[in-house]
């Protein structure tokens, strides 16, 4: 399988030319031969609750029906980042994935919410704004089961655990990960990850400035891929939208498992 990994920035106020860029990128992963593409948590806007709640939409809505129309035009998987989902009177922090017809296959609403303090910044407080999900959620594509996750997520592993147990063999992390955190947790948590559970870890992220100046805040950008030996595939740099490809061997992941049977030998139950 072959992923393509795209990394941008949505910290500008215009949705339309957030929504572009990531239609861009996505083509650019076509044309490079991905099987699957995989946008950052949050691709259309990544800015204040107030304008974030205004843009809130169902899904499938305007602010992914541009994903499912690249996937259906290029034959190719997409996974749609992150958007804001309104449904039963809340908004929601909200992975898709697309299959190569352009259908929505399964929606993910992230269920750790990123409420802290960081040194020198305003504090953070997802759930400001966002209720959290309650549900795994994992879906085939093609022979590949892929578990579907989002950025804070990534510091929790029984989530990781559970969607190992159900058969998850590629773990995706759309993400916009802070330069602080990211620069002290961001690859040792990946490579943790796809270590602990013998999967493929794909980490498309946002990069660079976002919110009022004054507050310097940033993503750390560094887009990742990862294998289940834990050996880095591919990294994007700090700065900088594009798409970077790894390609993906499950033989590898299987030779792996069977040759290190860790997940055979687990004695705490099911997601443990």
């Amino acid at each position: 399988m072959r992923v393509a990994l795209c990394q941008m920035n949505a910290g500008r106020d215009d949705v339309e030319a957030n929504v572009a860029t990531a239609v861009r990128l996505l083509h650019e992963a076509a044309d490079g031969g991905a099987d699957l593409a995989a946008l950052p948590e949050l691709f259309s806007f990544y800015g204040s609750h107030g304008r974030t709640r205004e843009l809130a939409v169902p899904i499938p809505g305007r602010l992914t029906q541009p994903l499912a129309e690249v996937a259906r035009a290029r034959g190719m998987w997409v996974l749609g980042g992150s958007v804001p989902e309104t449904a039963d009177g809340h908004v929601f922090n909200a992975s898709t994935l697309f299959d190569r017809e352009g259908e929505l296959v399964a929606t993910y609403r992230k269920i750790h919410l990123f409420d802290v303090d960081i040194a020198g910044q305003p504090p953070l407080r997802e759930s400001g704004l966002y209720a959290a999900g309650d549900k795994l959620v994992s879906h085939e594509v093609e022979d590949v089961r892929v578990g579907l996750s989002i950025c804070y997520d990534l510091r929790f592993p029984e989530l990781y655990r559970g969607l190992m147990a159900v058969g998850a063999e590629v773990l995706l992390v759309p993400s916009a990960f802070t330069a602080v955190t990211g620069e002290a947790h961001w690859e040792v948590l990946l490579r943790a990850r796809a270590i602990e559970d013998q999967c493929f870890v794909v980490a498309p992220a946002q990069w660079g400035p976002w919110g009022p100046p004054e507050d310097g805040r940033r993503c750390f950008g560094n887009s990742m891929a990862v294998d289940p030996w834990g050996r880095v595939l591919v990294r994007a740099p700090a700065d900088g939208d594009g798409v970077w490809f790894a390609d993906l061997d499950m033989a590898v992941l299987r030779e792996i498992r069977r040759t290190l049977p860790a997940l055979q030998h687990r004695r705490l139950g099911m997601i443990c």
